[in-house]
């Protein structure tokens, strides 16, 4: 990007999409963070991280590429990971391959948590975001917010870099 277009304020188009991805998004993460709290007891960040290790073929990932892969804060994991560790949905242990490591497990009890929210995550997520488009709306958005997203990990804010300033490639 040349400096010419950082000083180029952004188009009433631009603009518009900004704003419209900014309700969009803040609509739809209350709406899941209530159905996440009456249903689970859990916290936005505390689903996306279990949601996370479920998806991992052994249930475990480093803490280092849960703070990455979530974009938030070490320090701010270290507290929700101890969080769902005192509720027993996860265990830490030290990683196998480095001993600075610390390795987070998602454990049976915080597999039936899943369990028990993903009905409803997925009602509201079709309710208020996939179900007022069609098919061809939905793999455009998808193909734009990916090109976006892969843009603004090869650029990530400081919370999303991975340690020593390494840039990793997912």
């Amino acid at each position: 990007m040349s400096s010419q277009d950082e000083q180029r304020p952004p188009t009433e188009l631009e603009l518009g999409a900004y704003f419209a991805l900014i309700e969009v998004s803040s609509l739809l993460r209350h709406t899941i963070e209530q159905q996440l709290q009456e249903v689970g007891g859990l916290s936005y960040v505390q689903f996306q991280l279990l949601a996370t290790l479920g998806d991992a073929p052994t249930g475990t990932r480093r803490m280092t590429e849960l703070a990455d892969g979530v974009v938030y804060s070490r320090s701010g994991l270290t507290y929700q990971v101890g969080l769902l560790e005192k509720a027993g949905l996860v265990a830490r242990s030290p990683a196998v391959d480095d001993e600075r490591g610390v390795d987070v497990t998602v454990t049976d009890a915080g597999r039936d948590v899943l369990a028990a929210v993903f009905p409803g995550h997925i009602a509201v997520l079709r309710e208020l975001f996939l179900d007022p488009i069609d098919s061809d709306a939905i793999a455009g958005l998808g193909a734009t917010l990916t090109v976006i997203r892969d843009h603004m990990r090869r650029i990530p804010p400081r919370s999303a870099r991975p340690r020593n300033g390494r840039h990793q490639t997912s």
